[in-house]
């Protein structure tokens, strides 16, 4: 079994092009944010940003045993923003402009300081640094979903997971943003 994340800024798109890999290949996807809230996987909760901060090496564990108790030998993808911190094989990192990334936040009714710090977060590749940084170029793979439907960005994540597509890193840049 493949353990892929599926990561990036909030609002890039994860949720809807890990359902449209999930409709169109045997792929197992794990919506990793209801997996925290559902196991209280939580090491504490950010008051200034009334969110919950998921306790990485508990979810790490969770994932294990998941992995353990239910390897068909098919690939899995682990979705959510904070899936890169994990132990996979393979990451995936969703971008999107920021000026684009606003308006699918705002939708989702967050507040303005929210909007405004993960579209600064998106121009300066946070993300994917940290899934660099922990995984080396070679098992990172970066995909604009910038004006792109969830399916077309999914037919680049399934590639990767395939291995038809090769790892790139360094393909967006957003730095005009700031």
């Amino acid at each position: 079994m493949t353990r892929v994340a599926l990561s990036g800024t909030p609002g890039t798109g994860k949720t809807s092009v890990s359902e449209a890999v999930e409709a169109r290949t045997d792929v197992e996807v794990i919506h990793l944010n209801e997996v925290v809230r559902e196991k209280d996987l939580v090491a504490e909760h950010d008051l200034d940003r009334d969110s919950l901060v998921a306790d990485i090496e508990a979810v790490g564990a969770w994932l294990d045993d998941y992995r353990n108790e239910s390897d068909d030998g098919g690939d899995l993808l682990v979705e959510s923003h904070l899936s890169h911190l994990l132990d996979v094989e393979k990451v995936i990192v969703l971008r999107c402009h920021p000026e684009s990334l606003k308006p699918r936040l705002r939708e989702r009714g967050e507040s303005e300081a929210t909007i405004a710090e993960n579209a600064e977060s998106e121009a300066l590749d946070l993300i994917l640094a940290e899934a660099v940084e922990m995984h080396g170029e070679d098992s990172v793979w970066e995909i604009n979903t910038t004006d792109r439907t969830p399916e077309a960005v999914a037919e680049d994540v399934v590639a990767a997971i395939e291995g038809e597509l090769a790892p790139r890193v360094g393909v967006v840049d957003f730095v005009e943003y700031l």
